[in-house]
């Protein structure tokens, strides 16, 4: 249990960073294609926009398509195991009513 918040914080933390350098990258790239002329220099400012733009984005689709997956499932899980948990139960309080109904055994 402990093992798996760890690795949901881990996972948070790595989405944040990536979010924030996906934005500096985005807007680096942006204000060093905007002062920038030369070629060589433009290419690495189209390159650091195009990174920062598919990184960022990255990650809104993790948080929009993946998270809600993984909560379904998640949710599934816990679902399943109280069915499982009442069938239990309930056919525990079968076998001691049946058992309450034999004839009783004499001393």
């Amino acid at each position: 249990m402990q093992r798996s918040v760890y690795d949901q914080r881990l996972l948070h933390w790595s989405l944040g960073i990536a979010v924030v350098v996906g934005l500096a990258a985005h807007v680096g790239g942006y204000l060093l294609k905007a002062w920038v002329t030369t070629e060589p220099l433009g290419l690495v400012a189209d390159l650091l926009y195009a990174l920062g733009f598919a990184l960022w984005t990255g990650v809104v689709v993790v948080f929009v398509q993946v998270i809600p997956e993984v909560k379904r499932r998640q949710f599934k899980q816990a679902l399943d195991a109280y069915e499982t948990a009442q069938r239990e139960q309930a056919r525990a309080g079968a076998d001691q009513a049946s058992g309450e109904d034999a004839a009783p055994t004499a001393r």
